[in-house]
């Protein structure tokens, strides 16, 4: 792993809580990212941070950091109950990254993460909640659904976490996230992060209804995709685009393969060739059981399964390390999917390739990509000798689908956090000497 994709910036001359310094020893982190090393400062004096970075950057640890730090050094009356901080995300696999970068970081502070998300797990993340939690990670909509059953409460949130609240907007779960930042503290009793790899006009308005006169963190490069992102283009006809995937394929050899298309449909032709021409994958889209889904996404980080066919779900937030190609089977339609998607290869300073096809249905986003870029995609005729056509029959779809091992379940129990019944936060301070 290349290494100059880093700062200069120690964590440990930040003044960050012992136990956060011990977590961060053990999982091998020594220096900040540039999106870590200048929002950190600013949000552990107490500042408000709307932080904007390119996707793979360290955002996620910046803002755990810093509302870890704040919940381990500032105590709380002993009556009071969590949770004390909420962190909003819009995709299921983005939580579920999230917590596992908070149990990671935070393994060394006795608190206790609860993820909460839709499609799976209704009970057992009932009894989490009910069982009381010190930071509360998941998306809008199941969150809402506790909150409005009385499971828990907003009243002592401290800390309120935007991630990908561009996304947000484009899912439309902006009227759900005013919902529950209405219904905390005002902002001026809570420190609040909001981070995104965009930072558009309606996202920053929504930063200064919310938040405490943030302060604005970009970190800017030359291109507004990864640096490191190796990007070609093939125009090809679309009966002609799986013998070019297959022919890529082969040619390549790769590791860790994204596969993105714009439609289930499509997820399930493409996957079905891939394993009627035998080449191990599976389909990772919106319909799939989140349960399924975190089996996949488990094999995949694993090197289980080398390629995944996806649609855009998978195109946000998930940091799969060495992932060595990405390839767009369609272009998306809108220009920021382009930068979403080939985010997903080259990685906290890795190097990925990300290959297009440009094909009759799609090639009218073509300019809008380029433009929102800023740049011109190498690209060519796919040449015919690439086109492989010894194709074989596509598989049946609809008992292919892998099954995979499960994903990592939280060790915390329950009572070994920060919560009230467990001796109140006044003991926070010494949660870091006590592993």
């Amino acid at each position: 792993m290349e290494q100059n994709h880093l700062s200069d910036t120690r964590f440990e001359s930040l003044g960050l809580h012992e136990s956060l310094i011990t977590g961060l020893q053990e999982a091998g982190f020594e220096r900040c990212t540039p999106i870590q090393a200048a929002a950190l400062p600013i949000a552990l004096k107490g500042r408000d941070v709307a932080g904007q970075a390119q996707t793979g950057t360290g955002k996620s640890a910046a803002f755990l950091l810093a509302c870890m730090h704040r919940l381990m050094t500032h105590p709380v009356a002993a009556e009071k109950v969590g949770p004390w901080a909420i962190v909003l995300a819009p995709t299921r696999e983005l939580a579920l990254q999230i917590h596992k970068d908070a149990e990671r970081l935070g393994w060394f502070t006795g608190m206790d993460f609860a993820c909460i998300y839709g499609g799976t797990g209704y009970e057992s993340q009932r009894k989490a909640l009910e069982r009381g939690t010190d930071i509360l990670i998941g998306t809008p909509g199941r969150i809402i659904d506790f909150y409005k059953q009385r499971v828990f409460s907003l009243d002592n949130i401290e800390v309120c976490i935007l991630d990908e609240a561009d996304r947000m907007f484009d899912m439309g779960f902006i009227a759900d996230i005013r919902y529950l930042l209405r219904r905390m503290p005002p902002p001026e009793e809570r420190l609040n992060m909001l981070f995104s790899a965009t930072l558009s006009e309606r996202v920053r308005e929504l930063a200064y209804e919310h938040m405490n006169d943030p302060e604005s963190v970009q970190i800017e490069s030359d291109t507004i995709t990864a640096d490191r992102v190796r990007q070609k283009l093939y125009h090809v006809e679309n009966n002609q685009k799986i013998g070019l995937l297959l022919g890529v394929l082969r040619q390549q050899e790769p590791t860790r393969t994204l596969i993105f298309v714009n439609t289930k449909r499509d997820a399930d032709k493409v996957t079905g060739y891939l394993l009627g021409n035998d080449i191990k994958a599976a389909v990772i889209s919106g319909d799939i059981p989140q349960n399924k889904r975190e089996q996949l996404l488990a094999r995949f980080q694993a090197g289980e399964l080398p390629i995944l066919v996806a649609t855009d779900v998978a195109a946000r937030g998930l940091h799969i390390p060495e992932v060595s190609h990405v390839i767009n089977y369609d272009l998306p339609q809108d220009a920021e999917d382009y930068v979403h998607r080939i985010g997903r290869t080259a990685r906290a300073g890795a190097t990925g390739d990300a290959i297009s096809f440009a094909c009759e249905s799609y090639v009218y986003s073509l300019p809008d990509i380029e433009q929102y870029i800023d740049q011109k995609i190498p690209s060519e005729m796919a040449p015919p000798e690439l086109i492989a056509e010894d194709i074989k029959p596509a598989a049946r779809m609809d008992n292919r689908r892998s099954s995979g091992g499960g994903g990592s379940r939280s060790r915390s129990g329950g009572n070994g956090g920060r919560r009230s019944s467990g001796g109140g936060r006044g003991n926070g301070s010494q949660r870091g000497d006590q592993s």
